[in-house]
């Protein structure tokens, strides 16, 4: 528990500690609707309207469709009202609302980034997602993107995702595995801690 009477948890990025208000509540918001002009701002004026506070998000549009995921922080007294008030956004959203804690990063967690490039296939996500499962590593954030490739005719892939490795875990036998589906599914992987 901090001064302030709020409880703090692990350490994240910059080495601080993460601290929430016991009296407020931690909600994640799915979003998913047709694309539009004005979806974030109908979205933020709900979370306004009830005292909430938009923390972090990752929002995208995608074939036509806007999607995301929203953390947002709110008075305890006043959640289940802002859940309330987000059913009506779905003229526009359809939002799921889910009550959680967020802890943070575990403590000792090393934080990796593996960034994937190649021609594209089925199977490269699963490929390397089966590779850190095998090791004990959560993926945290995975962008994928495919496209044309002009020059080398044919359609390119790439993916760039960070991880939480858990301490204890060997790095360099991760960073042998990935080579080695590189090879197998001919892609270049790297890998990098920090």
């Amino acid at each position: 528990m901090g001064l302030d009477g709020r409880v703090c948890v692990g350490l994240d990025k910059l080495d601080r500690r993460r601290c929430y208000d016991p009296a407020m509540a931690t909600l994640v918001l799915t979003v998913i609707g047709d694309d539009r002009t004005g979806l974030v701002n109908a979205l933020a004026e709900a979370v306004t309207a009830h005292g909430g506070n938009w923390e972090r998000s990752q929002l995208a549009e995608l074939a036509g469709k806007f999607a995301g995921i929203v953390l947002v922080s709110v008075p305890d007294d006043r959640a289940d009202e802002l859940a309330a008030a987000l059913g009506p956004l779905a003229g526009l959203l359809e939002v799921a609302v889910h009550t959680t804690v967020d802890p943070g990063p575990a403590a000792g967690e090393t934080q990796v980034q593996v960034d994937l490039v190649g021609n594209d296939h089925p199977g490269i996500v699963r490929d390397v997602s089966g590779v850190l499962t095998r090791h004990g590593i959560s993926i945290d954030k995975l962008i994928t993107e495919a496209r044309d490739a002009p020059m080398m005719g044919g359609r390119l892939f790439e993916a760039h995702l960070t991880a939480g490795v858990p301490q204890g875990q060997d790095l360099a036998a991760l960073q042998r595995d990935l080579e080695r589906l590189a090879t197998e599914i001919l892609v270049d992987i790297s890998l990098a801690a920090g």
